[in-house]
């Protein structure tokens, strides 16, 4: 039974025909289980599997009448099947249908997430390799501090989402749950034996302990757990769109031929995918928060987390859906602008080297406050001059007591920073 709800298209989970589909299976199997316990007549429930089916726009229409969507579904399913329909529904409520049915499609949706994280990893892999000694100027605050690679904030993504598949099977895992349980969840008019039996052929969990309803929490951690996949999206979307300011330009989206940047300026590559997935991002968190709204209900339930799910669970699954496969677009196509790295490197004239012209101080005997005073001092002529760092330090005779010009060159040396890169990628398995 399970293989029919593997790797659907996401949207397809979400239509009524996948929605029904799992709706008359989880009947039919409550009916399975209801001959074991020798309830129903195994014949009848032969000539029911024969007979069942059902029709989207009677139910549609049916359900304008009895403003209730799971009584339409059963009476249109019932006008198929005959007299044998007096067994279809029997013991259940509502929500063992709509809740068994929502963890059938959630089971769907996260393999579908599932497949596009292990993609967006193995891009990610990629891209770490390939500029794993690339250099570029890290930053801080947005203002330059120390070189690093290109590689390594593929790599920090890369780990970033390893963490992140992580959540999202664990997600999978506890949204996967069903429930069979009657109408406040004690198994009064149904055996818990017909709960284990059709959840183990959807290929979900019964739930321990219900109400009428299956207890929101489990899926308020499931929308949280989409929403901080959406929210490293946006991290690393932000990154490429300051990568892309003409300022900076060492990392651009890619762009296409005929593609236009703006109606009024034709000269405009504007990272707007990056800037899409940021805004998206902003959705998933808001439906993680109407899914923790959710969690509280009235008693052993009421109905007002039904309408908001049935907009929030399509909707961030979708989303992310979207936003992983943009995502990897964007880093397969992205155009990466070395030449503007190394110029960037250099743009401060050497005060990126400042930290180990500190540490080399403190090695030399001065106090960290002596230290850093004597480098700030001249760090900070060289900003108001737009001076060369390493040519004010040759001329100030207090830093000259310490170290000679040999020394400074040493101090100068790119090949310092990255000395313990690789070590990095064996750490994030890379």
């Amino acid at each position: 039974m399970i293989e029919r709800y593997c790797l659907p298209k996401m949207s397809k989970i979400w239509r009524d025909e996948f929605k029904f589909k799992a709706m008359l299976d989880i009947e039919i199997l409550a009916l399975e289980a209801l001959t074991r316990n020798k309830c129903i007549p195994p014949a009848a429930v032969k000539r029911i599997k024969s007979k069942a089916k059902f029709n989207i726009k009677e139910i549609k229409k049916l359900e304008e009448k009895t403003q209730h969507d799971v009584v339409a579904f059963v009476c249109n399913v019932a006008q198929y099947i005959g007299p044998d329909a007096k067994y279809l529904h029997m013991g259940l409520t509502s929500s063992d249908i709509l809740d068994t049915t929502l963890g059938v499609q959630l089971n769907a949706a996260s393999d579908i997430l599932i497949d596009d994280v292990n993609r967006l990893l193995k891009v990610l892999a990629m891209k770490a390799k390939n500029y794993k000694d690339m250099v570029c100027v890290g930053r801080t605050h947005g203002v330059h501090a120390e070189p690093m690679t290109f590689g390594l904030k593929f790599a920090l993504w890369f780990d970033e989402m390893k963490r992140n598949l992580e959540r999202l099977k664990l997600a999978k895992e506890e949204a996967a749950v069903g429930k069979i349980s009657g109408a406040v969840g004690t198994f009064a008019n149904i055996d818990p034996e017909v709960e284990a039996y059709v959840c183990k052929k959807l290929g979900l969990k019964a739930a321990k302990i219900s109400t009428q309803v299956i207890q929101r929490d489990i899926y308020a951690v499931f929308m949280a757990r989409l929403a901080i996949i959406g929210s490293s999206l946006e991290k690393f979307a932000t990154e490429i769109r300051h990568l892309q300011r003409t300022e900076v330009l060492e990392a651009e989206e890619p762009f296409g031929k005929g593609q236009k940047g703006s109606s009024a300026m034709p000269h405009k590559r504007n990272p707007v995918i990056c800037e899409r997935i940021c805004g998206l991002s902003r959705i998933l968190r808001g439906n993680s928060l109407v899914a923790m709204e959710n969690v509280a209900l009235w008693h052993e339930r009421d109905i007002s987390h039904s309408s908001s799910e049935r907009v929030i669970m399509p909707d961030s699954t979708i989303l992310l859906d979207y936003m992983l496969n943009k995502f990897i677009e964007v880093i397969e196509g992205l155009t990466v602008h070395p030449e503007n790295m190394l110029a960037n490197l250099v743009k401060t004239k050497g005060l990126i080297f400042s930290q180990r012209l500190l540490l080399e101080l403190m090695n030399k005997g001065l106090s960290r406050p002596e230290a850093y005073d004597l480098v700030q001092k001249v760090a900070m002529q060289a900003w108001k001059r737009s001076a060369d760092f390493k040519e004010l330090l040759l001329k100030e005779s207090e830093i000259l007591r310490y170290l000679d010009a040999k020394e400074l060159d040493e101090i100068f040396d790119l090949d310092y920073y990255l000395r313990n890169i690789k070590k990095v990628f064996d750490r994030v398995g890379l």
